[in-house]
């Protein structure tokens, strides 16, 4: 079973590496549907795993010079908090099955979501493009740090509890309230972000004992390669076709687990 674990961290990992879509996305459906792992342990181990996964990222967009330090503080200023409380939330809960029952639906809500964001990214992107010419939304401008942090606290509650959204709808979110930014800025913004907010409350899941190290450890022996062969292909490859492919099948999923 070990090495099927890396064999699924490797697939996972190349998926990412070509497509951008976040591993939370990808690798938890797989944990619970594929491989029969609690619904807990999967959603607290994969935020560890998509937290360390990205950290290759990060470092190279950071020594690129991409990030926009200002936004992700902002974005942070709202997510760190929401995941504290949503930990907090966790831990008030007395029954298993209540937090099963709570995981499961927002892992649908969070699946159905992204594949959304997946779908219209592009489209998001020019519909954002030309919204900013628009004077009502440049009078909206002044209000832009209060919107980040509070779209920051919804994305931080929303990935304690799912593991999945801070990258797909991470970088949908950052599309429409900064058309200005570039593209490969956007990207390398919100993948820090992501970095930070699944870090916190991958630990935070920690200390509740709901984290299998020993899974984590099999699949990163096979994602961390799968990222970079990704990468390095993944420029050569359109995601015209990859990234509608992936969207359908999160939308499957997510039906799936608000149906069951």
């Amino acid at each position: 079973m070990d090495l099927y674990y890396s064999l699924a961290g490797f697939i996972v990992g190349l998926l990412v590496g070509l497509t951008g879509i976040g591993g939370g996305a990808l690798m938890t459906p797989v944990l619970i549907v594929v491989f029969k792992v609690p619904l807990v342990i999967a959603v607290s181990t994969d935020l560890l795993y998509a937290a360390i996964t990205k950290c290759g990222g990060v470092i190279n967009y950071y020594r690129q010079k991409m990030i926009n330090f200002p936004v992700v503080l902002l974005m942070l200023v709202g997510s760190l908090p929401a995941s504290w409380l949503t930990l907090n939330y966790l831990q008030q809960l007395e029954s298993l099955a209540k937090v099963e029952a709570l995981i499961n639906t927002l892992l649908g809500v969070s699946l159905l979501l992204t594949s959304v964001a997946v779908f219209l990214r592009s489209k998001i992107q020019r519909f954002s493009t030309k919204m900013a010419e628009q004077s009502t939304f440049r009078a909206l401008a002044k209000y832009r740090p209060l919107i980040t942090v509070l779209a920051g606290f919804g994305l931080g509650g929303l990935v304690t509890l799912s593991s999945v959204g801070a990258g797909a709808l991470g970088t949908a979110l950052l599309i429409v309230f900064y058309p200005k930014m570039k593209m490969p800025e956007i990207v390398s913004t919100d993948l820090l972000h992501a970095v930070v907010l699944t870090t916190v409350a991958g630990v935070g899941h920690y200390s509740m004992g709901s984290v299998d190290l020993s899974l984590l450890f099999y699949l990163l022996i096979g994602s961390l390669p799968g990222v970079f062969i990704g990468s390095y292909y993944g420029v050569k490859l359109s995601t015209s076709v990859m990234q509608p492919l992936i969207g359908t099948v999160l939308m499957l999923i997510g039906g799936h687990f608000l149906l069951s």
